[in-house]
């Protein structure tokens, strides 16, 4: 039976001052606890509450206080413009919005709900009994393909059941010192990055930045990353030497390159470990710290997730769906898009396509919308292209669409940062390491590609094909 969400929060012994460093400002259990206690008595009874959520100790305060009193929590990305923050307010239902004291000077006056500050200095006991462990710990909100972003309501038990099944898959526990600056409003960031760290007990530095200097200065044994950032570090190569100490090196969020695996492997001397999940699930997929790690393989399930493929007949790929208690409790006030979400025997539909190998390992491919690429008869994973352009060592970034085209359905278009190399050595390259098929039938050359603040490539912002 999993335990209730902050049951290890108070967990005696062990304190120090710096059990939580967020932007190089430190905070005990204790100070944490006690700052958590005074805003979980202001709000209390309130039906939501909205964080902004900027990488400093007041969020994981605010996070905390509300998660103690039992009110659901509304994370707000802090460079949300004025439409999406507003959108993301009034469908939530949040009646109070909760900021350090340099957000609320900004927040003055523009937010449609009263914005509350957050004292560090202030303290209260709170010592009511754990929420149930079916009610929402928290409301994500999730852009699909079309319309405004839907609140995805995630439970204390689901986030526990999830908390408690990566610390088994990646050996965490309390003598970890997790380190990782990712945002604060995501699954990977607030969710497995902080609650992760206080529920197995670990200390935590959030670096504020996720630079490769920050990362090696941090001295952690647990890293966290998103392919941007492992990118990053191995192009530094004296910080990726310097992570050379840590346990483990975890990435997710995106698929990581089979080049920054191989050079991260090069230069720390550990495989890197990558998982797989959505807002809507949680992690669901992971390799493990004492198992194999294969470039381009996110691993087995965790504990308590079952998965299958939905596959045309013939077809090694399909879309991944999925079951087990890390699952959402529904989009927020939209039951026709929950119930779309899964099939009628009830696996949820993760969009993604993948494949299981024999040994039960699973590859994720891309999208269903916009990675599946139906060229010539042929289905083609977008990823699979991108990772072998990605080889290439000229080539720095790749992303891989299919657009419409009159004889072959779609053709494979590339877009590709990189020096020195022309569009057909390119197309010769893919076709020389995978089946001609396969090989993009353009190549556009882009300084950057367009991504999100967690490093995702954003398609639908490249220029027209």
């Amino acid at each position: 039976m999993t335990a209730p969400l902050l049951t290890s929060l108070a967990a005696p012994g062990g304190d120090r001052a710096d059990a939580l460093t967020v932007g190089g400002r430190s905070l005990s259990r204790e100070e944490l606890l006690g700052a958590a206690g005074a805003v979980a008595a202001r709000i209390a009874g309130a039906p939501v509450v909205a964080v902004r959520a900027s990488a400093t100790p007041e969020t994981v305060v605010a996070v905390v206080g509300a998660l103690l009193a039992g009110v659901p929590v509304v994370p707000v990305p802090p460079d949300s413009g004025p439409a999406e923050r507003d959108h993301i307010l009034r469908d939530s239902g949040a009646a109070l919005l909760l900021a350090g004291e340099a957000a609320v000077a900004a927040e003055a006056g523009e937010a449609p709900v009263e914005t509350v500050r957050v004292e560090l200095a202030e303290r209260a006991a709170w010592s009511k009994p754990e929420p149930d462990p079916e009610s929402a710990a928290f409301i994500l909100y999730t852009s699909g393909t079309t319309g405004a972003p839907k609140g995805a309501l995630i439970s204390r038990r689901a986030v526990a059941a999830d908390l408690d099944a990566l610390a088994e898959a990646w050996a965490w526990t309390a003598d970890d010192t997790l380190v990782h600056g990712l945002p604060l409003f995501h699954v990977h960031g607030l969710v497995l990055g902080v609650l992760g760290a206080l529920r197995v007990g670990s200390r935590l530095v959030h670096t504020g930045k996720p630079t490769p200097a920050a990362y090696a200065a941090a001295g952690g044994s647990l890293y966290f990353g998103v392919p941007t950032v492992w990118n990053r570090v191995v192009r530094d190569p004296d910080a990726a030497r310097a992570l050379s100490g840590a346990r483990l090196l975890v990435s997710g969020s995106a698929p990581l390159p089979a080049p920054v695996f191989r050079d991260l492997e090069r230069l720390t001397g550990r495989r890197p470990v990558e998982r797989y999940g959505m807002t809507e699930t949680l992690i669901t997929v992971s390799t493990r710290a004492d198992g194999e790690r294969r470039p381009g393989s996110v691993g087995r399930p965790v504990a308590g997730i079952r998965t299958r493929i939905a596959a045309e007949e013939g077809a090694e790929i399909g879309e991944l769906q999925l079951t087990g208690p890390t699952l959402f409790d529904g989009y927020l006030g939209r039951p026709e898009a929950t119930a779309g979400s899964y099939t009628e025997d009830g696996w949820f539909r993760t969009g993604d396509i993948a494949a299981i190998e024999p040994d039960g390992f699973h590859r994720i491919v891309g999208r269903a919308s916009i990675d599946m690429i139906k060229s010539g008869g042929y289905r083609i994973g977008a990823g699979e292209v991108e990772n072998a352009l990605l080889d290439h060592p000229a080539v720095q970034e790749a992303a891989v669409i299919g657009a419409p085209h009159d004889d072959l359905g779609q053709q494979i278009v590339a877009y590709v940062v990189a020096d020195g190399i022309g569009e057909q050595e390119l197309i010769d390259f893919v076709a020389a390491r995978l089946s001609v098929h396969k090989r993009p039938r353009k190549v556009r050359f882009l300084d950057a590609l367009p991504r999100n603040a967690m490093g995702k490539p954003q398609k639908k912002l490249l220029p027209p094909a």
